[in-house]
């Protein structure tokens, strides 16, 4: 298990713990007393800890290498049921978004998201799970052929942002993602959007369009990364935690701000630490809000859907 530096103490604790526990098996002291002392002062600790994070270290455990990724997810949810589709029927398949046919229970969803890398090796494969123009239009084809045939979308957003290189710009990287935003606002299936880690730009917002929008505990969602947007404000990426702080990006400002409809609870520690938890919670929020939308009409769908993103903000005619 990794720790973050804000969870150094926490780390002190578990080791004490261990090397009391292990005392005990090789010896015939009795350190149950002991013990339990540790475990109470370690269950204090993460209280103090995890009660009270910042934005940043927020979006620190968005970020954490052992953290659930897309496919992790989708294998919990959906078992052998899931079929990966590839391809945007055009130029490429992009690695860095994946899509395919899964069931939960008895219905089956399209399920699309952005798959970071657990290693070197497959972070390079994934692209950092930053996708090109060919991953958002694989996307929206896999979005039309889930509308053809009446099967609700499931999309999981975790992503550092739209890959930014001069091969995406290319080939129509703003437009491709312009495209699925203007799509998926009048697609006649119902939407589920969850956001389970990073939710940066447009690259999230290219998938992102839902009826109900769902964020877990410890991710964010935000035009800009703290670490550019201190990079543009004040040359340096020293200030990316009062970044963090000024551009109000944690789940609990997005709910308060109407952008997200809803917040997913994460295990005490963020989503690694209970990761088998973390798919009940997720599974049983995308069943729950299923069943909200399944009994309106596709004309109804659209309507509540343009209506949610509409009230958004302020504007004058």
């Amino acid at each position: 298990m990794e720790y973050l530096e804000f969870e150094l103490p926490i780390k002190e604790l578990e080791e004490q713990l261990q090397k009391c526990q292990l005392i005990g098996e090789e010896s015939d002291v009795d350190v149950t007393e002991t013990c339990k002392q540790i475990e109470k002062k370690l269950d204090q600790t993460k209280k103090d800890i995890y009660g009270k994070l910042t934005p940043w270290q927020r979006v620190q455990l968005s970020r954490h290498p052992s953290r659930p990724y897309t496919l992790d997810y989708i294998k919990a949810l959906c078992g052998d049921s899931f079929l990966e589709l590839h391809g945007d029927r055009n130029f490429w398949d992009d690695k860095a978004m994946i899509g395919g046919l899964g069931k939960i229970g008895d219905q089956s969803y399209m399920f699309i998201g952005q798959q970071k890398g657990s290693n070197t090796k497959t972070r390079q494969y994934r692209n950092f799970g930053m996708a090109k123009p060919e991953g958002y239009r694989k996307a929206l084809r896999l979005m039309k052929s889930a509308e053809k045939f009446g099967i609700p979308v499931v999309t999981l957003i975790d992503t550092p942002g739209a890959y930014p290189g001069m091969d995406a710009e290319e080939r129509g990287q703003g437009e491709a993602i312009a495209r699925n935003i203007f799509e998926m606002t009048k697609l006649k299936v119902p939407i589920i959007t969850v956001i389970i880690g990073e939710g940066a730009s447009g690259g999230a917002l290219g998938i992102g369009v839902g009826d109900k929008v769902l964020m877990l505990e410890n991710t964010w969602y935000s035009v800009i990364s703290p670490e550019s947007c201190s990079s543009i404000l004040w040359r340096s990426w020293e200030y990316k935690e009062q970044a963090a702080e000024a551009l109000k990006l944690t789940a609990k400002d997005m709910k308060r701000l109407k952008i997200v409809d809803s917040i997913i609870k994460e295990p005490i520690g963020g989503a690694h630490r209970d990761q088998e938890k973390t798919f009940l919670a997720v599974r049983d929020a995308i069943v729950k809000t299923y069943s909200e939308f399944k009994k309106l009409s596709p004309k109804e769908l659209v309507k509540t859907r343009m209506q949610k993103y509409f009230e958004m903000g302020v504007y004058k005619d």
